[in-house]
């Protein structure tokens, strides 16, 4: 299927959809921290690259990537429409990610990033928890 919009009307459209994120994967996140009794977490912070959540105390940003939009080498799978820009989207998230962390770290924050697809299943979930605590533990 082709496209029926010009590539500048197309840009303009996508960069008009502002994210709401992901609140099924922050809301097993936030599950996964209450039943785990991680407290001194925010969320909704106004630090570099919106972490999904912070540990001001630990200087410590959580990222919970979407496998789809950041490029999941386990799970994503380019979409047959419009491949270069898929392509050229995902690889500039992931850009902007590495971009994000590498400021955060300047700025003397630990960043951590988990998948969405780690937290589906128990044993993802356990070494989330796994990482998490060492993260916490270690700042």
């Amino acid at each position: 299927m082709t496209d029926w919009l010009t590539p500048e009307q197309r840009s303009r459209n996508m960069a008009s959809i502002r994210s709401k994120g992901n609140k099924t994967t922050e809301a097993r996140f936030v599950d996964l921290l209450r039943t785990s009794q991680i407290s001194g977490w925010r969320r909704h912070t106004k630090l570099l690259g919106k972490p999904d959540f912070v540990f001001k105390k630990e200087r410590l940003a959580v990222f919970v990537d979407g496998c789809f939009w950041h490029g999941c080498p386990r799970c994503y799978r380019l979409p047959e429409d419009n491949r270069l820009y898929w392509r050229k989207k995902v690889k500039l998230n992931r850009l902007r990610d590495r971009r994000n962390a590498r400021g955060l770290r300047q700025r003397g924050w630990k960043v951590v990033r988990f998948w969405e697809h780690a937290l589906e299943r128990e044993t993802g979930r356990n070494r989330v928890l796994l990482r998490l605590r060492q993260a916490i533990s270690t700042t």
